[in-house]
């Protein structure tokens, strides 16, 4: 049987980003039962209607990423008690032109990691509401991580056995709720 395709999205464009270390470790955790691959977001242009008739190559091929995807994970930091930028118009782009929305009946999960003890809660919520708005169906566990220096070591591997069981059920429950509508499909 064919693994699932997850495409990842990160959202963040930080070279050292902790929600990019936290997604290299989701992906391991889950790459017995999935193909991770991650989707470049901060190549993309900044979302303007008036250029979705002549759609610039990096929209191209986000959208054909997302197309080959089963599922989409969103690990995502919280920038001003929301979702960055980068991510709204990656999901922007997702959602257009007209009639060619990419999200619809995709599986999806949010987390996202920070130094503050509430994690990405708030963002979280926020691209949740987002996501349902767009068709997506998005999976009902919840991390919210606090990131801190050695959690997640320079091979992806989660340092912390607690951490690292909890976000092990988090991508499990993720990847059982993707094997649901293929199940469906299959009967």
């Amino acid at each position: 049987m064919a693994k699932f395709k997850v495409a990842v999205i990160v959202g963040s464009n930080r070279r050292e980003s902790a929600n990019k270390k936290l997604a290299q470790a989701l992906a391991k955790l889950g790459a017995a039962k999935a193909d991770f691959s991650f989707a470049q977001i901060d190549d993309l242009p900044i979302y303007n209607q008036d250029h979705e008739t002549d759609l610039a190559k990096p929209v191209v091929r986000f959208k054909a990423e997302l197309a080959a995807a089963d599922a989409v994970l969103f690990v995502t930091p919280e920038h001003n008690r929301s979702i960055p930028a980068v991510l709204k118009n990656a999901i922007d782009w997702g959602g257009r032109p007209w009639g060619q929305n990419s999200w619809p009946g995709k599986v999806a999960a949010v987390t996202g990691a920070s130094i503050g003890a509430l994690g990405t809660a708030v963002a979280q919520n926020h691209l949740k509401s987002i996501l349902l708005s767009q068709g997506m169906q998005v999976a009902g566990g919840e991390a919210y991580l606090t990131f801190k220096d050695g959690l997640i070591d320079a091979a992806g591997t989660i340092t912390d056995e607690s951490t690292r069981k909890f976000l092990q059920g988090f991508v499990d429950q993720f990847l059982a709720l993707v094997s649901r509508p293929a199940a469906a499909q299959a009967a």
